[in-house]
């Protein structure tokens, strides 16, 4: 039986590095199975659209295609937008949705990546309080998502770790970098956005960083998000195999 093809989902934006950011991360994950066909999608903004990439894979004769969300936590693309655009694929063409990428420890190991590619280190973390900022959202599970990574992160040795959104939600960055700051605890402070590509939210990031002394860049195409696209691709294929032994 063939490798179901890899469709990667991404929600799309005008700011142009969105794209290029999502392209690379898609390249890097695509090196690391040779074989494996992999396709990007957006659903807004950019092109290719998910029903174009749909269409040009029944034309090409594939059956299956495990689509994945390229989000870190299941909101309202991944519970409605996205189920809505795959229920419009082709007869034909078999597509099983995979998880959304967190939570997850490599999300957590690329976090600290960025984080001491800005210059941290591991012998930082005791005095160092961190704000991990996300885009935000108005789903209480994104929400909770979001607070324990932000607890994951803090059980790997951070000084103090804070959650902040970007938009819908708060602490903004802003907010939690005041509150860190008073910590009398927390000598410096870094903020780590956990978005995956540039944009618009995370350049609001970026602005309420002002006060910290550190600013890590996007989790964008890190080692650690391309090994985790391929987890999330084999946990969906091999459901897709044990469901037709069933």
């Amino acid at each position: 039986m063939n490798d179901p093809v890899l469709l990667v989902i991404a929600h799309g934006s005008r700011d142009p590095r969105h794209a290029a950011t999502v392209q690379a991360l898609v390249r890097g994950a695509g090196a690391l199975r040779a074989g494996l066909r992999v396709e990007t999608a957006f659903l807004d903004f950019n092109l290719p659209s998910v029903p174009g990439v749909l269409d040009r894979l029944a034309a090409d004769g594939v059956r299956e295609v495990v689509a994945l969300p390229l989000l870190l936590t299941r909101a309202f693309h991944a519970k409605a937008d996205i189920p809505a655009v795959l229920r419009q694929a082709p007869a034909g063409l078999r597509v099983r949705q995979a998880e959304v990428l967190g939570p997850s420890p490599l999300l957590i190991a690329a976090v600290e990546r960025r984080l001491y590619e800005a210059g941290l280190t591991p012998g930082d973390k005791g005095s160092t309080g961190v704000v991990l900022a996300s885009a935000g959202s108005t789903d209480p599970e994104a929400i909770a998502v979001i607070a324990e990574t932000a607890r994951e992160l803090r059980r790997t040795g951070w000084c103090s770790v804070r959650p902040a959104f970007a938009s819908a939600s708060l602490p903004r960055t802003e907010e939690a970098v005041r509150a860190l700051r008073a910590d009398p605890g927390v000598r410096r402070v870094a903020v780590a956005p956990y978005v995956i590509a540039p944009g618009r939210l995370p350049d609001r990031i970026a602005a309420g960083a002002a006060g910290a002394e550190v600013l890590a860049d996007v989790l964008g195409p890190s080692p650690e998000l391309a090994r985790l696209l391929l987890e999330r691709y084999a946990t969906a294929a091999a459901d897709r195999l044990t469901a037709a032994a069933g």
